[in-house]
């Protein structure tokens, strides 16, 4: 590259979350090294900008990215967005008349929104990393009641916005080979194959990597968490708010409890273990076969070593087409299979492609039955078999290239 470029990456997502700095930090460090250089601008929760914004600080310095945080507005509903994309868009203002950038690299809907603008307004170029079909996960999160004012307004104009966004985009980057299939269903004559890129939720395999936790840290861990060598652990990792379907999770386990005496269920979540508590005693699951603990994200994958099967449930609404589950490619980093449901992405794709798990259709009984039925066939393959299936479609140095091809092809390089 014959000239440094100066980036934009806007994020409504806060580096001080744990998805900032597994979605956004080590994309944005992989690209410096390809040589641009990076202005992050992103919203914060003070709570958490509070706990974590000497750690975020230090990544950013030692990187030479320059992080320039505002804080996140949480009520009211749809005003406080409104607040916070003002003072975003005033930032970038500052930022653009100081420092003239190439490329603004929005993601997801609410900072495209500045993108756009400094597009008509400026020329600036302008990719939309779309991330997943935003204003439909509103709606089927429950988020927004598309039936009640002001919702229904909100939807509508950010549906329109979506077009625009990718008509008068740059590029488009979706999560998903089905997200692009359905985009291109939407019949936008301005909109051809070649806009779109898809670059999954990669996972970072030199941290989520089997060959980082020995045996004897293993079976230390199993110990801590006042596990058996020889029980046989079901684990989840992530949020268990809005799209994961905690109550069929417990179904699952409860079916192969009746099948292996010795299992138990493993929860690593920052939310409540109060959710997990009050559900399990609706299952009348005794409260001894499980375990809750939250992590931070460097203890995450040792603690996954413990785990013989991990579980994902999602809600197989519309918008999850576009969904790409960041969990995956973490834990199959870790040489651990997994048991999901169907339509959701590309998962049902990715686990029967590369042999990485049990797929399930249906949400009950008789399909939980025949799925830890299945579980022993899984012992065939080894932990490397995972670890590979990780590198070959969630590679970070691949995303990481495939973001650079992007941004060469957006800056004509």
């Amino acid at each position: 590259m014959n000239k440094i470029k100066n980036i934009l990456y806007l994020s409504y997502d806060g580096m001080t979350d744990p998805l900032g700095q597994s979605q956004v930090l080590p994309y944005i460090i992989g690209l410096t090294k390809q040589g641009y250089r990076f202005t992050l601008l992103s919203c914060e929760k003070e709570e958490r900008f509070e706990q974590n914004k000497s750690i975020i600080e230090k990544i950013c310095i030692d990187n030479n990215i320059d992080w320039q945080p505002v804080f996140y507005t949480k009520k009211p509903p749809v005003l406080s967005t409104v607040w916070d994309i003002y003072k975003l868009n005033k930032k970038a203002k500052q930022l653009h008349k100081k420092k003239q950038f190439s490329l603004f690299h929005c993601r997801s809907y609410i900072t495209a929104l500045i993108g756009l603008g400094f597009k008509r307004k400026h020329n600036v170029k302008f990719l939309f990393d779309m991330r997943g079909f935003w204003a439909d996960e509103r709606v089927d999160g429950g988020i927004w009641n598309k039936n009640k004012f002001p919702y229904k307004q909100v939807y509508s104009y950010f549906k329109k916005k979506e077009k625009e966004f990718i008509i008068e985009s740059d590029a488009v980057v979706s999560l998903t080979y089905e997200g692009k299939r359905e985009l291109l269903t939407w019949n936008i004559k301005e909109l051809n194959e070649s806009k779109i890129s898809v670059i999954p939720t990669c996972a970072d395999l030199k941290l989520f990597n089997l060959k980082k936790t020995s045996k004897e840290r293993t079976l230390e861990l199993k110990r801590e968490l006042d596990l058996q060598p020889t029980d046989f652990i079901l684990t989840y990792l992530g949020s268990l708010g809005t799209w994961y379907l905690l109550d069929e999770m417990l179904d699952f386990f409860k079916v192969l409890k009746t099948k292996n005496k010795q299992s138990k269920f493993v929860f690593f979540t920052a939310d409540n273990p109060q959710l997990v508590w009050t559900s399990i005693k609706d299952k009348n699951i005794d409260s001894s076969d499980i375990r809750v603990r939250k992590l931070n994200r460097n203890e995450v994958p040792a603690y996954l070593s413990v785990t013989n099967l991990s579980i994902s449930f999602i809600k197989p609404f519309y918008s999850k087409k576009a969904s790409s589950p960041t969990k995956m490619g973490e834990i199959f980093g870790m040489g651990i299979p997994m048991v999901c449901n169907s339509n959701v992405g590309d998962v049902e794709q990715i686990v029967s492609e590369n042999n990485c798990g049990i797929m399930i259709d249906d949400l009950n009984e008789v399909s939980y039955l025949e799925a830890v039925q299945k579980i022993d066939s899984l012992s065939v393959y080894n932990k490397s078999h995972y670890y590979n299936a990780s590198e070959k479609v969630f590679s970070l140095e691949k995303g990481i290239e495939n973001f650079n091809y992007v941004y060469k092809q957006i800056l004509g390089e």
